[in-house]
């Protein structure tokens, strides 16, 4: 399983979504998709517990969870970073 495919398992159980996570696009807007503030943070939180990782406070921000793609390359950064 790879990471795109483990975001989409945590957006579905954390993320509240109006929309199949399986089947958004990497790029679509999470907001647009029916995630609220309070479901991202409950994200945030279950990433973190999956990748074995903390968000620091310069990556809590709406842009850093906004699509797949931006969860997917911050966790990349952290990662690399570690």
């Amino acid at each position: 399983m790879d990471a795109s495919d483990k975001i989409r398992r945590i957006l579905k159980e954390h993320g509240r979504l109006s929309q199949d996570a399986q089947t958004l696009p990497l790029n679509a807007d999470l907001y647009e998709a029916g995630m609220t503030s309070h479901a991202s943070v409950n994200v945030m939180l279950a990433l973190e517990g999956e990748f074995d990782l903390e968000f620091p406070d310069h990556m809590l921000k709406r842009s850093v969870f906004e699509s797949i793609s931006s969860i997917s390359a911050a966790i990349g950064e952290l990662q690399a970073a570690a």
